[in-house]
C-alpha cells in the first residue's frame, strides 16, 4: 500500500480520524466549538460530513477562509499549501507518519526516487575543484551516517548545544557523501576529526554543514522556499520567538531555553502568512541576525517588509568578524542567557520609552509619601486565581473588599515559611521574586498609600521588596490606562523573570462603558491572553448585578465567561462580619463552596479570619441565591421549556449543562418554580418565600 489521498481517507473514516487527531479539546461532530488555531471568541467552527463527497470537512463561520477537508487542516497547521502538488504530498506523508497509519511503502519509494533525482548544489564562500559550481544539477547517493564522536560533540558543546538538542532537531553526523558533477565526474566528501560533516533535516532535500571546511554548506535535493528549521519544535504558546540566520543559532538559543527558527538564509524571503500565524502564538517576534553587513542589511529589509506584523530587531554587541558575529558566537564567548534577556529588556525600554516615563510619574514612592488630600470614598476589590487565568472579586460598597484584598496581597508579600492571617484564603507567596503589580483606578493616591502600609504591616514588613509595584492611575484617561497597564506588564515580566500576580482595582475604568460589547471583548481577551503568556494570575474588580449572581454589563459577561473563579464579598449585618462567597468555580457548583467569614478584631487592630458559616446558614444562603436566580430568569421570560431553561441558566451563569439541570432540580424541589401546561412541559415562577 502507498500513501495517497484515497488511502488516507479509507484509513481514517473518510477523514474524521484526522480531525480527531489534530483538533485538541472536547468537541462534537456537527456542534460549534472554538477554533483552536485562531484567536477565537465565539464558537463558530464545525466539523461535518459533506454528503456530496462523503468526506468530513471543517468550516469556521467566523473566518471565511478557514474551510476545507482534513488535508486542508493539516496543511494549515504545518504551513503547507495543498494546491501545490509537492506540499500536498508532504501533507499526506505528515498524516501517515504522525498518525502511524502504516501506509509505508511510500517511504521506500521516495528514497529510491531520491537516488536518481537531480539536485541543486549551492556553494559557500569558496569552491573545491572537484565539486560543481553553484546551481549545477548533479546526482547523488544517500549519505551514510554514523554516531556522534566525542570531537563532534565537543564542537557543538562550545555553543551550549548538547546531544539531546541535536537529536531533538534531527541533526545527524554524516560519515560519507557521494555526488556526481555535470561532466559525469564523481566526488566524495568524507568526515574526519579535522573536517566533521553534519546533516540538517529537510523536506525532499539534504543540507550538509561542514564547519571547518572551505565549502561549509551543500544543498542536495529539491531546495524549496518553504524551509523553516525549528518550526516543529516550537511550543503552542510562548513569549519570545527569535528568527536567526542559521540552524546552529536556533539550537544554541534552544539550549538556553529560548524559542527560535531560521529560514534557509538571512537573505531568504520570510512569508508574511507564517509570521501572522506565529504572531498569535508569541508575544514578541524578533530578528536576531549576524552583526556583519549582510546580516544588518537583511534584518533592516525584513523589518520594513514585516512592519505590519510588529517584528523587532535585536543587534548583538559583537564585532561582526567571521568568528564574532552571531548568537552562537555570543554564547561561545561567555555571554549567558541573562545577558541576552537584559539586552531584550533594553530593547523594550526603547520601544516603551514614552509609556515607562508616563508610568514613572504614577508610581507610589514609599520614601516620599504623597501630600494628604481630602478624604475620598472608593470601592476596591481584588482577583486571585490559577496561573494563566482570571479570577474576579466583587461586592458592594463597605462589604470589606479592600480588607480582603489586603489579606491576599500580604500573603504574597510575606517571607517564605512565615504564617500570617490571610483571612481564610490560602495564598502562595513569591519566593522567586517575580513581579507583583497593583494598578488602582479608583482610590486617591493618599488612600492607596495608607492601604498599602496596612498590607505591609500584616505581612510583617517595614518596606516592600523591589519586585512589588503599586500605581495610582486616577489621573490618566481610560485609553491611557489600558496601554500603560499592558505595556508595563510586559516590561516587568522580563525585568523580574515573571509576574507572580497582577491586580487591576477598578477594571471598568479602562473602557468607556461596561455595556460597550466591542471594548469589553477586546479588554478581557487581551487580559486573558497575557495571563496565559505570562503564566500569572490576573486579578480584576467589577460590580455585581442586583441579583448578586451575575456581573454587570457586557464587561461582566465577558469576565464571567473567561474567569476561572469569581468571589463576592458581602456584609452580614446581623453578625457585623464580611462573608466571602463563590459565584463561580472551574469545576462543580459554587453553591457547594464553604462561606468564609472575616471581621474586625479590636485587640489586634485589624481584620481576622473568623471561620466558616455553619451548615444551616450555608443552606439558607443557597436558597437565597436560587431565589435571586429564579427572579432574574423569569423577569426576562414568563415561561420556559426544560431545554430553554437549561440553556438560559448556562448562558446566565456560564455553567455546564449538568450543573444547570441541577439548579433547575433544586429550584423545583424548594418551590421556586413549577411545571405547568397540558403535558407539564413548561416551567413558571411561583410565589417565593424570600
Amino acid at each position: 500500500m502507498s500513501i495517497s489521498k484515497e488511502a488516507i481517507l479509507r484509513a481514517t473514516n473518510n477523514g474524521l480520524g484526522v480531525f480527531n487527531h489534530y483538533i485538541p479539546g472536547q468537541w462534537k461532530l456537527g456542534k460549534s466549538f472554538l477554533n483552536p488555531y485562531y484567536q477565537d471568541t465565539k464558537a463558530a467552527c464545525h466539523v461535518y460530513l459533506d454528503k456530496a463527497t462523503n468526506t468530513y470537512k471543517i468550516k469556521d463561520f467566523g473566518e471565511a477562509d478557514f474551510a476545507g477537508d482534513c488535508f486542508f487542516l493539516v496543511g494549515f497547521i504545518k504551513n503547507k499549501d495543498c494546491r501545490i502538488k509537492s506540499d500536498f504530498f508532504d501533507v499526506l506523508r505528515i498524516i501517515d507518519n504522525e498518525m502511524g497509519l502504516g501506509l509505508g511503502g511510500s517511504q521506500q519509494k521516495a528514497q529510491h526516487t531520491m537516488q536518481n533525482k537531480t539536485i541543486v548544489v549551492k556553494i559557500g564562500e569558496e569552491t573545491l575543484p572537484s565539486i560543481p559550481d553553484e546551481n549545477i544539477s548533479v546526482s547523488f547517493k544517500p549519505p551514510s551516517y554514523q554516531p556522534f564522536s566525542t570531537i563532534e560533540l565537543d564542537f557543538w558543546k562550545q555553543y551550549g548545544i548538547t546531544q539531546e538538542v541535536l537529536i531533538q532537531y534531527g541533526v545527524s553526523s554524516v560519515k560519507q557523501f557521494e555526488g556526481v558533477n555535470k561532466e559525469g565526474g564523481s566526488y566524495t566528501l568524507n568526515s574526519s576529526d579535522q573536517e566533521p560533516m553534519f546533516a540538517y533535516p529537510g523536506k525532499r532535500f539534504l543540507k550538509l554543514y561542514r564547519p571547518y571546511s572551505k565549502l561549509r554548506f551543500l544543498y542536495a535535493g529539491e531546495l524549496v522556499d518553504g524551509y523553516i528549521f525549528g518550526l516543529e519544535q516550537l511550543p503552542a504558546r510562548g513569549d519570545i520567538l527569535f528568527i536567526t540566520g542559521g540552524e546552529k543559532d536556533v539550537m544554541s538559543l534552544a539550549s538556553k531555553g529560548f524559542n527560535a527558527i531560521c529560514f534557509n538564509s538571512e537573505t531568504a524571503n520570510i512569508p508574511k502568512k507564517i509570521i501572522r500565524r506565529l504572531n498569535f502564538r508569541f508575544k514578541h517576534i524578533t530578528l536576531l541576525y549576524d552583526t556583519d553587513k549582510t546580516g544588518k542589511d537583511a534584518a533592516e529589509r525584513h523589518q520594513k517588509a514585516l512592519k505590519d506584523c510588529d517584528v523587532q530587531v535585536l543587534t548583538l554587541p559583537l564585532a561582526g568578524t567571521k568568528t564574532e558575529k552571531d548568537i552562537s558566537d555570543f554564547f561561545r564567548l561567555g555571554f549567558t542567557r541573562d545577558h541576552l534577556k537584559r539586552m531584550f529588556c533594553t530593547m523594550l525600554d526603547i520601544i516603551y520609552e514614552e509609556t515607562m516615563s508616563i508610568l514613572k510619574s504614577c508610581e507610589i514612592d514609599f520614601k516620599n509619601p504623597p501630600i494628604k488630600p481630602d478624604a475620598l470614598v472608593s470601592i476596591n476589590g481584588v482577583t486571585v486565581g490559577a496561573p494563566g487565568n482570571i479570577l474576579c472579586i466583587t461586592g458592594m460598597e463597605g462589604s470589606g473588599k479592600t480588607n480582603y484584598l489586603g489579606g491576599l496581597i500580604s500573603g504574597v508579600l510575606r517571607n517564605s515559611g512565615e504564617d500570617i492571617d490571610t483571612l481564610g484564603t490560602d495564598i502562595k507567596n513569591n519566593p522567586m521574586g517575580k513581579a507583583v503589580i497593583i494598578y488602582d483606578t479608583e482610590q486617591s493616591e493618599d488612600q492607596l498609600y495608607k492601604n498599602l502600609n496596612f498590607i505591609l504591616k500584616r505581612a510583617n514588613l517595614d518596606y516592600p521588596p523591589k519586585w512589588f509595584k503599586a500605581y495610582c492611575l486616577v489621573g490618566m484617561s481610560r485609553k491611557e490606562r489600558m496601554q500603560v497597564i499592558f505595556q508595563s506588564m510586559d516590561r516587568f515580566y522580563y525585568e523580574h523573570n515573571g509576574i507572580h500576580m497582577m491586580v487591576i482595582d477598578g477594571i471598568a475604568d479602562l473602557i468607556s462603558a461596561v455595556n460597550d460589547e466591542g471594548q469589553s471583548v477586546e479588554l478581557v481577551e487581551e487580559l486573558f491572553r497575557l495571563a496565559g503568556i505570562y503564566k500569572t494570575v490576573a486579578v480584576c474588580v467589577l460590580h455585581l448585578s442586583p441579583s448578586g449572581m451575575k456581573l454587570r454589563g457586557h464587561l461582566g459577561s465577558e469576565i464571567q465567561r473567561k474567569a476561572a473563579g469569581i468571589l463576592s464579598i458581602e456584609k452580614d449585618e446581623n453578625n457585623n462580619v464580611s462573608v466571602v462567597k463563590a459565584l463561580k468555580v472551574r469545576d462543580g457548583s459554587p453553591l457547594d463552596v464553604p462561606l468564609i467569614q472575616f471581621g474586625w478584631n479590636k485587640e489586634l487592630n485589624r481584620h481576622v479570619f473568623m471561620g466558616e458559616k455553619s451548615k444551616e446558614e450555608k443552606e439558607t444562603r443557597k436558597l437565597e441565591d436560587l431565589d435571586s436566580l429564579a427572579k432574574d430568569l423569569f423577569a426576562l421570560k414568563t415561561s420556559y421549556t426544560y431545554l430553554e431553561l437549561t440553556k438560559a441558566i448556562m448562558e446566565m451563569l456560564y455553567v455546564k449543562d449538568r450543573q444547570a439541570k441541577n439548579y433547575i432540580k433544586l429550584m423545583k424541589e424548594n418551590g421556586f418554580i413549577e411545571k405547568f401546561g397540558i403535558n407539564d412541559n413548561e416551567f413558571r415562577i411561583i410565589t417565593l418565600p424570600f
